[in-house]
């Protein structure tokens, strides 16, 4: 399995991570109604619940772009490096949007955004 592949897992993955911290401590956590819940949260619960969403929308266009240009026979260490920069992208996308950095935040987005256009040049 190439690298780029065992970033795709990771990043399958990761949302989930935020999803943690949205329910850190599980304070009056209903599991019953869970969106309702998080719908209520403020500070760090809803901006890791926003990066939540944010992490899975972003997916279908990185596993896109690392399934198409690999099938394409784009260069394997190309996309492998690229792929590592989406992934450290993503994990500095959600530390600086649980910590409240929104310009580092804007930046490590469009650094991400940057890796998956740029896995697509390779094809």
């Amino acid at each position: 399995m190439t690298i780029a592949y065992w970033c795709v897992l990771f990043m399958g993955l990761f949302p989930y991570v935020a999803t943690g911290i949205a329910k850190k401590g599980f304070e009056g956590y209903d599991n019953g109604m869970p969106r309702q819940w998080l719908a209520k949260q403020t500070g760090f619960r809803a901006r890791a619940n926003a990066a939540q969403a944010n992490l899975f929308e972003s997916l279908p266009f990185f596993f896109a772009a690392v399934i198409i240009a690999s099938t394409a026979n784009a260069p394997q260490n190309r996309i492998d490096l690229l792929a590592i920069g989406f992934v450290v992208a993503r994990i500095s996308y959600l530390v600086s949007y649980v910590a409240d950095w929104p310009t580092i935040r804007s930046i490590v987005w469009l650094a991400g955004l940057a890796c998956v256009v740029a896995i697509f040049l390779q094809i």
